[in-house]
């Protein structure tokens, strides 16, 4: 049996920077389970009319056709119960909360900072859709929207709850990474892929579980294509 994960990819077919891709790249590497990682971009909205959805991540594992990226993480618990990402109740409530947090407060931080770079990252044919779709969802040009010094004020005040956590724990579910730890860590991801800003300071217990989740899983993020490894990028 193959198991595949559509997985957003940009310039490059190598360039994977969807956050929610993230997510589920980081519990299938949790679980030990095998996929193939099918490239995917914007406008290929035909390659997904099997799964009757128009966006990725989505799984195929055997028969079974998953998409969204949290309940991806939690047919992985059903299905494959060793090594849980969620745990029980308390747990799944908890990591709930992260996912918002991580899509409400630090993902729309993100994009102030590096929204220029993102669409330098997307593959040619797939520009002009972005931009029409996250202009008329902004209700501004993108250039309007792009401001880093706000974009890192904003990230800096959303980022105190995480330092709080992580001054006490190596990680934010406890000893080890679990779902709480990869549904933010996919917008860290997400950002390290299509840019160079530095979004962290290295004094900062963020920065220093961002050094130890990039090692994790053999260094699954640490050895990732960044737009800085695609030649010709900047033209």
């Amino acid at each position: 049996m193959t198991r595949v994960l559509y997985d957003l990819c940009g310039i490059d077919e190598g360039l994977r920077f969807s956050p929610y891709c993230w997510r589920v790249r980081y519990a299938l590497a949790h679980k030990g389970l095998e996929v193939e990682t099918r490239p995917w971009r914007f406008n290929d909205k035909a390659a997904l009319a099997f799964a009757d959805h128009d966006k990725v991540p989505v799984l195929v594992d055997g028969d079974a056709v998953i998409t969204d990226s949290y309940e991806i993480l939690r047919y992985l618990d059903r299905t494959y119960p060793e090594a849980p990402l969620l745990g029980d109740g308390v747990a799944e409530g908890r990591a709930s909360f992260l996912k918002h947090y991580t899509e409400r407060a630090l993902q729309p931080a993100m994009l102030r900072t590096i929204v220029m770079d993102l669409l330098n990252a997307i593959h040619p044919d797939d520009r002009d859709y972005f931009r029409e779709t996250r202009e008329q969802r902004m209700g501004r040009t993108l250039e309007e929207f792009h401001s880093p010094a706000k974009g890192l004020a904003q990230l800096d005040a959303a980022l105190e709850p995480l330092r709080g956590r992580l001054k006490e724990s190596d990680y934010i579910d406890g000893e080890a990474p679990a779902a709480g730890d990869y549904l933010v860590f996919g917008s860290f991801m997400w950002a390290r892929c299509v840019s160079s800003a530095d979004l962290v300071s290295n004094a900062d217990p963020v920065y220093r579980w961002l050094e130890r989740m990039l090692d994790q899983h053999n260094g699954l993020g640490r050895g990732a294509m960044r737009i800085t490894d695609v030649e010709g990028s900047y033209r």
